[in-house]
């Protein structure tokens, strides 16, 4: 890709759709036409982040909303935080953080470089919020995140709409806890479908090196009635479940929160995945995005 790639524009209601060649596939910014500033990334058709411009603090899809009531719960309303997103997308979480807790100061990590620049020249970060974004792998960027710097980590990241193999391992998560200061929280979106196999292993390998989890998603998802996004929170210090399950519940996407005896018995005897096992996460079926 690179220098050779061909940019497009197509117009489209409420605004111009951005066609671009990204490393990641085919990026697509699609105007929401009821929100005149607002716009949804494609890559290769897989919706990754939804922006609004004048409200950064709206979050639009389910996972994104679960994250954002993780973050508005990591520390008191309004106090800034240090935060590391691995996986960068449109920079939506990055512009909620700045949005929600001023005065923040965070790291995105996002692979693909091109994605980056479109992202920055279409959908630009307001010059004020303390955002530095670093175009690198996602583990080799958190290992450059000075030991006990982040109150955050939040794991975001998909090839081909599959997490990479290396995200999801105990040595991954090490690097995660060497990263947090102690207290500090870490919170994935996960997607898998029935039979749920590497939800169970991730959440065991979670649970090898953190005290206390607590899962989120739709009731479907967790029967594993159909393929869908869970966010995964864990921290080395109690956390704030009962306030997470209110927030849950009551959003416009209502989800259930799994936490202690019940999450364990979720996994059903899943075992923590290492480097020499880690495989992608599962692709979604095709019918997932039409």
């Amino acid at each position: 890709m690179g220098k050779s790639s061909r940019n497009a524009r197509r117009r489209s209601a409420g605004g111009e759709r951005v066609v671009e060649n990204v490393d990641g596939g085919l990026a697509q910014l699609i105007p929401d036409r009821e929100r005149p500033r607002a716009w949804t990334l494609l890559i290769d058709g897989a919706p990754q982040s939804h922006v609004d411009l004048d409200d950064p603090a709206y979050l639009s899809f389910e996972y994104q909303r679960r994250l954002g009531h993780v973050i508005d719960l990591v520390a008191p309303p309004g106090k800034p935080v240090r935060a590391v997103h691995l996986g960068g997308g449109a920079l939506t979480l990055a512009r909620y953080v700045a949005a929600t807790r001023p005065r923040s100061t965070q790291q995105v990590v996002e692979r693909d470089a091109p994605l980056v620049q479109l992202v920055r020249r279409a959908l630009p970060l307001d010059p004020n919020a303390r955002i530095r974004v670093r175009s690198a792998d996602a583990r080799e960027g958190l290992a450059k995140v000075p030991d006990g710097w982040a109150d955050l980590v939040v794991a975001d990241v998909f090839s081909g709409a599959r997490t990479p193999a290396h995200l999801t391992s105990t040595e991954f998560l090490d690097e995660v806890r060497r990263a947090l200061r102690p207290g500090g929280v870490f919170a994935a979106n996960l997607a898998d479908g029935p039979p749920l196999a590497h939800l169970r292993g991730q959440i065991a390998t979670a649970a090898a090196r953190f005290a206390d989890l607590a899962l989120v998603a739709d009731p479907a998802v967790l029967r594993g009635k159909r393929f869908g996004n869970a966010v995964l929170v864990a921290s080395d210090q109690p956390l704030p479940v009962a306030e997470l399950t209110r927030r849950a519940a009551s959003d416009p996407h209502p989800g259930r929160v799994e936490h202690g005896r019940a999450l364990t018995d979720f996994t059903g005897g899943a075992v923590p995945v290492t480097d020499a096992a880690a495989v992608a996460s599962p692709a979604p079926p095709p019918s997932v995005f039409t």
